[in-house]
């Protein structure tokens, strides 16, 4: 039988403009359209879990705005279970302000709003109802207190879930909290800031040359400072697909197929969320990792956060999966 993801993350709603190039500092890039989509790191890393058929409940918070009531209803109409969202009274829902240029590429700046006041005893009173336990896979990201995140990697493990942190944003994180995860997936600029912080905690200097896999065996290695990341590391490399850095040695390098990409944005939660269902369904990490890289390479092929991500059947029928 099929284990349960538990997301634990933030949910906002995306203003997105769609413009020829990304401004730079202080310039103004005039041309753009304007969208409003569903969004946040963990809303869609459930939604890309629940699509690919996993069974999925999400542990966040919301605003008590128009806002939040449409986080909530967009999720609800995926078919996430919502016992662990939480509405926040006087507070804000979270916003993304999103822009994407004419080659798919974004930058992204986020208003956390009621994100930030998602706390460890909400977690914990998420926990108590949904009983995470082994089979089950607890996906927890960082657009929320580190405190909240570090509950919920520690909960869920002590209850027999996998866990997995996707660190981003990495600031704030350290071997306290990445040390509680069974994986961790950052991608190739979280990863060099994880392993510069490491760096200047025991007074040292990080190379920028440092391939990934050996600064993915940083993450790995237990120091002074206390124990790293359990099982692997899996890097997310874009178009390059991703790289596993498994605890036991043995790196294993995963292409990602060629697409035409129209919208980066959402491609890593899509990665994540198909991780989480690919482990819960009861594949290996390899496959979970393989079957990840294609649903984000699919997701790349639509515009929006949560339009491109695939359903099982599309997944299925993508060459290459």
């Amino acid at each position: 039988m099929s284990g349960r993801v538990i997301v634990v993350g933030s949910v906002n709603v995306d203003l997105v403009a769609r413009i020829e190039r990304l401004p730079g500092p202080g310039e103004t890039v005039t041309g753009g359209t304007f969208a409003r989509h569903d969004g946040g790191k963990g809303g869609n890393q459930a939604v890309a879990a629940a699509r690919l058929g996993a069974s999925t409940a999400f542990v966040g918070a919301v605003g008590d705005d128009a806002f939040g009531a449409e986080a909530r209803a967009a999720l609800a109409a995926e078919g996430v279970d919502l016992v662990g969202l939480v509405t926040l009274a006087a507070s804000a829902t979270g916003v993304a302000l999103i822009l994407v240029d004419a080659a798919g590429e974004n930058s992204i700046a986020v208003a956390g709003g009621a994100n930030e006041g998602l706390t460890p005893v909400h977690v914990r009173a998420a926990f108590e109802r949904l009983e995470p336990g082994a089979g089950d896979v607890v996906l927890v990201g960082h657009e929320i207190p580190t405190l909240t995140a570090r509950a919920a990697l520690s909960n869920g493990g002590a209850r027999g879930a996998t866990t997995i942190l996707n660190p981003a944003p990495p600031t704030g994180l350290d071997r306290s909290t990445f040390g509680l995860a069974d994986l961790i997936t950052p991608n190739r600029g979280e990863l060099g800031a994880l392993v510069a912080a490491e760096a200047r905690r025991v007074g040292r200097t990080a190379s920028e040359a440092d391939r990934p896999e050996r600064a993915a065996a940083t993450l790995l290695a237990t120091n002074a400072e206390g124990s790293g990341v359990r099982t692997a590391v899996v890097v997310t490399m874009g178009q390059r697909g991703a790289l596993i850095v498994p605890a036991g040695g043995g790196v294993v390098d995963l292409s990602a197929p060629m697409v035409t990409a129209i919208d980066t944005v959402g491609a890593g939660d899509t990665l994540n969320g198909a991780l989480a269902a690919g482990l819960a369904a009861g594949l290996g990490l390899e496959a979970a990792v393989r079957r990840e890289v294609v649903a984000a390479s699919l997701s790349t092929t639509r515009a929006g956060a949560r339009e491109g991500m695939p359903t099982t059947s599309e997944l299925e029928a993508f060459p290459g999966s």
